[in-house]
């Protein structure tokens, strides 16, 4: 069994609890589709977890803006929480997330952070005219912190969600596998108030952690996708 995560943005307890469950699972091997740095404060312990488990990763939207000290063109709390992991990233891990290949294939799956016309940044909401003109038939992306399974004319599409920022909601860990002949999502509890603990001792506001409590962005939308087959 694969496991397949994603968005975990500095998030450590949330990454241990969807680590832990998908060894109970029995997962042999796991990929994750970006996004380690940004948000939380704890971004050297998830790069120290990743490399140590040799867990293949691609590079994220904000992996690329820590790694190349380049600010998020949309968020001023996302930038305040690079900031701060700008100071206390580790050169190794700072090293390891600027080497991250965009674009990666794992058990015949094509795998990004966003999507296939912009593998950093693209919001994907998947449809068939999407994916019809592109090569392979199992695709996975994260990005958009809302786990999805999509199907249609051969070809198919998984979401993880968000293991460290869900935003649809639940503020469960989001996480998914692949068992070599069909994707599945599953969600975990973990203990959000070690992360807001972490935050505070990082010298954060609650403003930007209380959003795990409910599952949603900082501030708290909430965000949801909406698929057609067309």
């Amino acid at each position: 069994m694969l496991g397949i995560i994603s968005d975990i943005h500095g998030n450590h307890p949330a990454l241990e609890a969807v680590l832990r469950r998908l060894d109970e699972l029995g997962a042999t091997d796991i990929v994750c589709l970006g996004d380690t740095a940004g948000y939380y404060s704890q971004v050297n312990e998830c790069c120290d977890t990743l490399r140590a488990r040799e867990v293949t990763s691609v590079m994220g939207n904000h992996d690329w803006y820590l790694t190349r000290g380049e600010p998020c063109p949309r968020s001023k709390s996302a930038n305040d929480c690079l900031d701060y992991q700008h100071q206390v990233v580790t050169p190794e891990n700072l090293a390891w997330l600027g080497a991250l290949p965009v674009r990666a294939t794992k058990r015949g799956i094509s795998i990004v952070h966003g999507g296939w016309n912009d593998p950093l940044d693209e919001y994907l909401v998947p449809t068939t005219a999407y994916f019809e003109g592109l090569p392979g038939d199992l695709f996975a992306s994260g990005h958009t912190h809302v786990p999805t399974i999509w199907s249609q004319e051969g070809k198919t599409y998984c979401n993880p969600g968000s293991v460290g920022q869900p935003r649809d909601g639940d503020p469960r860990a989001s996480f998914g596998t692949w068992n070599g002949a069909a994707f599945a999502l599953h969600r975990i509890d973990y203990d959000v108030d070690l992360t807001r603990a972490a935050m505070a001792r990082a010298g954060f506001d609650p403003y930007y952690s209380d959003n795990l409590v409910r599952g949603t962005q900082i501030g708290g939308r909430i965000s949801s996708l909406v698929t057609s087959a067309t």
